[in-house]
C-alpha cells in the first residue's frame, strides 16, 4: 500500500511483533478536506480510529472502531445533511499476491475484509478512510425532501407504480371491453 492517501498512517509489519499493538488515529484539518473531497461531502469534521492489530497466521488483524462526523447534501435539494457514524472495523491485511499465486479469495460471511500491502507497510489512515467510505449513506435525504420534488412535479415511486399498473390495465387484453362498457356506465 502507498503512502500517496489523503490520510496515510502507516505501520511497518517488522514493529508489530507477536502481541497487540493499539493506534489511534485522525486526519488533520488539510486530510479532513482532502478526504471530504474524495468522499464527495460538504465536509468532514471528524474522523477518529481506534485500531488494534495482531499477527496471525493468515495476515495481520485489525479490530477496532471509527467514529466520524459529517456535513453531506441531500440528494434531491442539495441541504446539507449533518450524519455520524460509528462503524466497526474488522479487517485481514494479506500481502499482495504475486502473478504465480492465486488472486482469488473466498471469505466466508463470517470473515472479515481484506485488504492487500505491500509486504512492508501497512495503511491503518486509508483502511480507517475505506472504513468510513462504506458506511457513508449513499443516498442522504432531508426531511423536506419529499415535499419539495413533490412541489417540483416530481413523481414517487407509489405514483408511478400505480401509473404502470393502470397502463399496464389500460393496454390489457380487457382494455377494449373496458372502453366498450364506458357508455353503458
Amino acid at each position: 500500500m502507498t503512502t500517496e492517501n489523503e490520510f496515510s498512517r502507516t505501520v511497518k509489519l517488522a514493529d508489530i511483533g507477536a502481541g497487540e499493538t493499539h493506534h489511534h488515529i485522525a486526519p488533520d484539518e488539510k486530510e479532513r478536506i482532502a478526504l471530504a473531497r474524495r468522499f464527495d461531502l460538504v465536509s468532514l469534521e471528524k474522523l477518529e480510529a481506534a485500531i488494534t492489530l495482531s499477527a496471525g497466521e493468515k495476515g495481520i488483524r485489525a479490530k477496532g472502531r471509527i467514529a466520524a462526523e459529517l456535513v453531506q447534501a441531500c440528494t434531491a435539494t442539495g441541504e446539507p445533511l449533518s450524519d455520524t457514524i460509528d462503524e466497526a472495523m474488522d479487517l485481514l491485511f494479506i500481502a499482495e499476491p504475486t502473478h504465480e499465486e492465486e488472486a482469488e479469495i473466498e471469505l466466508l460471511a463470517d470473515e472479515c475484509d481484506v485488504i492487500f500491502h505491500d509486504g512492508k507497510l501497512i495503511d491503518l489512515g486509508e483502511a480507517a478512510a475505506q472504513t468510513m467510505g462504506l458506511a457513508i449513506n449513499p443516498y442522504p435525504r432531508s426531511k423536506s425532501a419529499n415535499q419539495k420534488l413533490r412541489a417540483a412535479g416530481v413523481k414517487s415511486e407509489e405514483q408511478m407504480a400505480k401509473e404502470a399498473e393502470d397502463e399496464k390495465a389500460a393496454s390489457g387484453p380487457f382494455a377494449a371491453l373496458a372502453e366498450l362498457k364506458k357508455p353503458l356506465d
